[in-house]
């Protein structure tokens, strides 16, 4: 997105130069091409024309300060304001709990949450100094649970075993149980997904939920869905 942006902004800011000042009408085409970039780029339309506005109000009536030109200045615009729309801070994993304290992952199938797992488990073990248990309430994916604890013995955290005829919520609350009795600082719990929401998928998820009260909901999401991702999270939150 930020490559194609860039592209077309770069033709459309040859024309502000030896403009003093950015106003609404110098600067209307280079916004119609954000406004393109970031619809092609699958952004939702609200989010659209709320960034359009918004870098309108900031850019327009904006002195060109000495070391910057007409379109550097608009590109800061920009920048600042896609920045703030993506979020401008990371917000850090909540531990404040008795252990084990507890993750759980959500999402649709083939979003990656099975692999994020591991990786996670992998960060709070060697940056955060944690010890961690997985498992996996994935009853219906064919050998979802051995490659759970395939990539648990890779990155050498605990692996609770759990089998395709077990309740999704009885796995939860037995490893939960195992965490605890293993000293266990975190247990990340893995759950199913599927190729669509679907009602019975979100009560399970709500079930494991309940069972377990998780520190922390993480949903999982490919980077490639594009808006539809923010309708498959409010339908999981």
């Amino acid at each position: 997105m930020f490559e194609n942006l860039s592209q077309r902004l770069s033709a459309t800011i040859n024309k502000l130069r030896g403009r003093a000042r950015l106003t609404e009408e110098n600067i209307r085409e280079s916004l119609r091409e954000v406004r393109v970039a970031l619809l092609e780029a699958d952004v939702a339309l609200p989010v659209v024309q709320a960034v359009i506005e918004r870098i309108k109000v900031r850019a327009v009536g904006q002195d060109v300060l000495r070391s910057l030109s007409p379109g550097q200045t608009l590109v800061k615009v920009v920048q600042q304001e896609l920045a703030s729309v993506m979020g401008t801070a990371n917000a850090d994993l909540n531990f404040a709990t008795q252990p084990p304290a507890v993750i759980l992952m959500a999402g649709l199938q083939g979003a990656g949450k099975t692999t994020t797992v591991a990786k996670l488990a992998r960060h709070l073990q060697e940056r955060r100094k944690k010890k961690v248990m997985v498992v996996s309430c994935d009853v219906y994916r064919p050998a979802a649970i051995e490659q759970l604890q395939t990539l648990a013995g890779q990155v050498g955290a605990l692996f609770h075993p759990s089998e395709p005829g077990q309740a999704p919520v009885t796995i939860a609350e037995r490893a939960l149980d195992a965490a605890r009795k293993n000293f266990a600082d975190v247990l990340i719990v893995d759950t199913a997904g599927r190729l669509a929401i679907d009602a019975a998928l979100m009560e399970e998820v709500a079930a494991i939920h309940a069972a377990l009260k998780p520190i922390e909901t993480l949903f999982v999401v490919d980077a490639m869905t594009g808006q539809d991702a923010a309708n498959t999270a409010k339908a999981f939150s």
